[in-house]
């Protein structure tokens, strides 16, 4: 299985060769908001994951756990 930044590396690196810099950017942005969301769903996996065997013992729910985790907008 391959992370979301190994994925955007991997299409971005098939989709360089004949774009001009302008659709090269824009497919970029597309594929990182893309793979933002699949990173977001995997963190959720993960932690949910450990809550089941035994790993974490959290008390979020995996929403808060996320957003109290990896937000990164300035509050």
């Amino acid at each position: 299985m391959k992370t979301p930044i190994q994925e955007l590396i991997d299409s971005v690196g098939c989709m360089a060769q004949g774009l001009d810099a302008d659709e090269l950017y824009d497919y970029f942005m597309k594929e990182a908001e893309r793979m933002l969301e699949k990173e977001k769903e995997m963190i959720m996996r993960t932690y949910q994951d450990g809550l089941d065997n035994g790993f974490i013992n959290g008390n979020w729910n995996l929403i808060s756990y996320y957003n109290e985790t990896f937000n990164t907008k300035e509050k």
